[in-house]
């Protein structure tokens, strides 16, 4: 159905998007779940999240539309479908909103440790982790390099905020994760708790006494960890020592000459991969 005014009620949760993550009238005062393009919009209706609603550009919303698997969702869940111009658009959300499509969807409580990494074979465990598009960045990458579960420790964004989503291109709505309850100083204890679930837990560090990541991820006999954990932590600080500390092993990417490390995203990229070599 058209909308033609952004103050219109109907569009009131696309209203301010560079602040979507700050709203006191919803549970705990964060956002909804903002879907963006029509690849993301899909994997959200794909999703646990209840999808309040669809806007977009009369062209956008037909070709979405389209395709019968989209239709389906959205009818089987009877969620309403706005039509807006590009002008109204932008007036709403505060800026220009090119792609064209959104959907803006309603959080779940958050899933137990236990249940995200039920049945997982390889974790990643992120601890200090603030910036937006390296966890967006970071889930793309566990979703195409085999990773089962994400595990956030203390000091982290948000993962269902709007550039996340984006960034990862939807596979943060698909891919298990929790939290990991603590402080910057306790949280730790948890990892305990993976260990004794059978993971070995491995941190990532550009010091040069650590293990070679290649050695890390096998077992003597050359044969593959088990069950694996790997620790990533904020870019430039990286990981606590208290949370090194914890773990069984340290392990680093090899690096070129001049060069002590790499983007945190780039750099679990990098252990993800050896990982699944390392499995074949």
């Amino acid at each position: 159905m058209p909308v033609t005014s952004a103050d219109d009620p109907r569009l009131r949760d696309y209203r301010d998007l560079n602040h979507s993550d700050n709203r006191p009238d919803l549970p705990g005062g964060k956002g909804l779940v903002i879907a963006e393009g029509p690849l993301v919009v899909g994997r959200l209706l794909a999703s646990r999240f209840p999808v309040r609603s669809i806007v977009g550009f009369g062209n956008r919303l037909d070709e979405f539309l389209a395709d019968p698997e989209m239709t389906r969702m959205v009818a089987a869940a009877d969620i309403p479908v706005y039509e807006v111009e590009r002008r109204t658009l932008a007036e709403t959300v505060g800026f220009d909103m090119h792609r064209g499509l959104l959907a803006a969807a309603d959080r779940v409580p958050g899933m137990s440790v236990g249940a995200a990494i039920e049945g997982a074979r390889t974790i990643a465990v992120l601890e200090g982790v603030g910036d937006h598009e390296n966890i967006g960045s970071l889930f793309r990458n566990a979703a195409g390099l085999g990773v089962d579960a994400v595990l956030f420790g203390a000091g982290c964004a948000d993962p269902l905020y709007r550039r996340v989503v984006r960034v990862s291109m939807g596979h943060v709505l698909r891919t298990p994760f929790a939290h990991l309850p603590g402080t910057p100083t306790t949280w730790q204890r948890g990892l305990a708790d993976l260990r004794a679930d059978g993971f070995t837990l491995l941190s990532l560090t550009p010091d040069p006494r650590a293990v070679h990541l290649a050695d890390a991820v096998t077992r003597p006999d050359g044969a593959p960890v088990d069950r694996l954990a790997l620790l990533v932590g904020a870019e430039g600080p990286g990981l606590s020592e208290h949370a090194m500390r914890a773990t069984d092993v340290r392990a680093r990417i090899p690096m070129a000459p001049g060069t002590d490390s790499l983007n945190l995203a780039t750099a679990a990229a990098v252990a993800f991969y050896e990982r699944q070599r390392s499995l074949r």
